[in-house]
């Protein structure tokens, strides 16, 4: 185990270990891209009740000649909207994310949380760069030493290992707008301003 200064540990391997009360969920939609379309109308709800949020969102934009979406993240709250997708053509088959571009959106977000108060870390996808010790991976644990709850999206794929991460600490969430806001509201001191 590493000990950080809160209490809480990453183990060797990389886990989440309980040291502080952890604030992490996970949410995952069977529909294509509803993940993504939850967690916007989340940050949507959430903004206006004045939630200070890091993180991204993904926006996918169909394509007419592709079955294939052009993926790209906007770094929350406002911006930059970053294309995190490459187009490898028709029949390629491997992965299109851009890492370079990924890795230029978590320098953004790591940034952003130094620049003052933060209520809620969201992630878009806790995908195959987080699963493999990149990505948003280093931000997840930063922000829950420093007691910021984190929101990520997840798909199959990379299911067992976010759970492996998070070490049976991270709460499932249904992936509806309403469910996430309210688990936010409760898990964050805004929760006693709002009552």
């Amino acid at each position: 185990m590493f000990p950080m200064s809160s209490g809480l540990s990453l183990s060797c391997c990389g886990k989440l270990s309980e040291g502080v009360q952890m604030k992490i969920a996970y949410t995952m939609s069977k529909a294509r891209g509803g993940t993504n379309l939850a967690l916007a109308a989340m940050v949507e709800k959430l903004i206006p009740l004045g939630c200070t949020i890091a993180g991204t969102i993904q926006i996918d934009t169909e394509k007419q000649e592709s079955y294939r979406c052009d993926m790209d993240v906007k770094v929350l709250p406002d911006g930059p909207v970053i294309r995190i997708s490459q187009s490898l053509g028709k029949s390629a088959r491997g992965c299109r994310l851009d890492p370079n571009a990924l890795e230029e959106a978590v320098g953004l977000v790591d940034a952003h949380m130094t620049q003052g108060k933060i209520d809620l870390l969201v992630v878009n996808k806790f995908g195959k760069h987080e699963a493999e010790g990149r990505g948003f991976r280093d931000l997840i644990g930063a922000a829950l030493e420093k007691g910021i709850p984190v929101i990520v999206g997840l798909n199959e794929a990379n299911r067992s290992a976010f759970l492996e991460f998070a070490d049976g600490l991270a709460e499932p969430v249904l992936a509806d707008p309403d469910i996430l806001a309210e688990w936010v509201l409760s898990h964050t001191a805004m929760a006693d301003a709002l009552r």
